[in-house]
């Protein structure tokens, strides 16, 4: 009963699963981790309407423009933030309007086409660090530099004055006035509309710092009336390109950077690992004449007689070469030829015996016969070799 019941055990259902969990435990641990860092990511993300791309006027986050909003309407700047193009078409843009846009990589060809024919009117048409693409749409300079030191105005329009601009990313285009570095500036005129390369200087957590405050009130309060357009990939017509990554919820982009890490994990944890080599005893050992036998039945339960004579033929000239003395590497023309002179026996014989030449009266070895037949046969010319 004892033994019975020891089986019943060690076979339940119970036991096979435990065993899984123990052979899969790695792969558990990373999908579980995976699983928790998604969870988390998730909820620490903002919910409903709160989560914003960068530099987003109404972003309380560290990369949004809230705070410089608030301060241009302090300062009698009326703000109209609109988020496609329709609303673009319905603002009232005159002289005294900037038209201001962030989120470039949102443009096609549609829609930067209708925002130059609706911001014509306007006194200044600013574009935030537009992405390679839309710079060449536009057929504005490329950026050629990017710097995070302490960028002086150096130029004489009187509202830059004595200013100066920082932040972890500034880039530099190939032609511009004003916040020069190396060949090119920050802010850069094109083709009736100017670029502005440092939109990081808008931002809640950046504003604060060197003159960014009075340039950002400058650069967008220069007017009574400002238009901040978020383009929207809505508005885009089908096959114009936009950036993937913008296509993505925020808080998805870490989920996924700890999915690759979760997989690194994995191949390092389950890859196979070079080491000492371990030598392990056999679990069973087979006899040299059992498997000559079993390769026997093989053969002549495939019927492949012709591949049987062939390793015969094979078997009987290596140890023909090694009782001569020949080497490993003699042809099987060279072992003929030293059977022959050791024999005596003519080498046409000796031929038809040792290589895969027809062996009797021009036809192949197609029977049981014939196959022990050429077997006898070499077994007599090794005696002979070894006795001659």
């Amino acid at each position: 009963m004892s033994v019975s019941t020891t089986e019943e055990a060690a076979t339940s259902p119970a036991t096979g699963s435990i065993g899984w969990f123990r052979r899969n435990r790695p792969l558990l641990v990373v999908a579980a981790a995976f699983v928790v860092a998604v969870v988390l990511a998730y909820v620490a993300a903002p919910k409903g309407g709160e989560s914003y791309p960068p530099y987003d006027p109404e972003s309380p986050d560290p990369d949004g423009a809230r705070a410089l909003v608030e301060v241009l309407e302090d300062h009698g700047v009326e703000v109209d933030i609109v988020r496609s193009a329709k609303a673009l078409a319905a603002s009232e843009i005159g002289a005294d309007t900037t038209v201001f846009v962030t989120g470039t990589d949102a443009l096609g060809d549609d829609t930067a086409s209708r925002l130059r024919e609706r911001a014509g009117d306007a006194s200044d048409l600013i574009l935030a660090a537009p992405e390679p693409y839309v710079s060449a749409m536009l057929d504005i300079p490329y950026q050629v530099t990017q710097t995070s030191e302490r960028v002086e105005a150096g130029c004489d329009e009187p509202r830059w004055k004595g200013l100066s601009i920082q932040a972890d990313a500034v880039a530099a285009y190939d032609a511009g006035s004003c916040f020069g570095y190396e060949d090119g500036a920050v802010l850069a005129p094109a083709d009736g509309l100017t670029v502005w390369g440092a939109p990081q200087v808008l931002t809640n957590e950046q504003i604060v710092r060197a003159d960014n405050a009075a340039v950002a009130l400058r650069l967008l309060g220069n007017g009574d009336h400002l238009v901040w357009y978020v383009p929207s990939f809505e508005d885009t017509s089908p096959g114009e390109g936009g950036s993937p990554a913008s296509l993505l919820p925020r808080w998805i982009q870490p989920s996924l950077w700890i999915l690759l890490l979760a997989v690194i994990a994995l191949a390092v944890a389950r890859g196979r690992r070079l080491g000492p080599l371990a030598v392990e005893p056999l679990p069973v050992h087979v006899r040299a004449g059992e498997t000559t036998r079993s390769l026997g039945r093989l053969y002549r339960r495939a019927g492949d007689r012709a591949h049987a004579a062939t390793t015969l033929r094979h078997a009987a000239r290596t140890r023909l070469a090694q009782r001569l003395r020949l080497g490993r590497d003699a042809t099987p023309e060279a072992v003929v030829r030293a059977v022959t002179h050791r024999t005596g026996r003519p080498e046409t014989e000796i031929s038809a015996l040792l290589l895969d030449a027809p062996y009797s009266d021009g036809a192949g070895v197609e029977t049981d016969h014939e196959l022990i037949t050429l077997a006898n046969a070499l077994a007599a010319l090794e005696e002979e070799v070894r006795h001659p």
